[in-house]
């Protein structure tokens, strides 16, 4: 459990370090006067700093060595 738990933090925090956002569209309402209707697109964007990656990466390295040294 502690193996597959560490890799899977590696790889979310290789993920994580190297992707750091993404940007999305959302249809927004400006007007609504009965039948009338105007929407607008709008762009949102989700980020996070590189940092983040890197704590993930290496708590998933100490869960994957510390696994590793109680099963010896």
């Amino acid at each position: 459990m502690g193996r597959s738990l560490g890799i899977l933090l590696i790889v979310i925090g290789l993920i994580l370090f190297i992707w750091t956002g993404f940007t999305y569209t959302q249809k927004e309402k400006v007007i609504d006067a009965g039948s009338i209707e105007v929407t607008t697109d709008r762009q949102k964007n989700v980020s996070w700093p590189p940092y983040v990656g890197g704590v993930v990466l290496l708590v998933g390295l100490i869960v994957f060595i510390s696994s590793k040294k109680q099963k010896d």
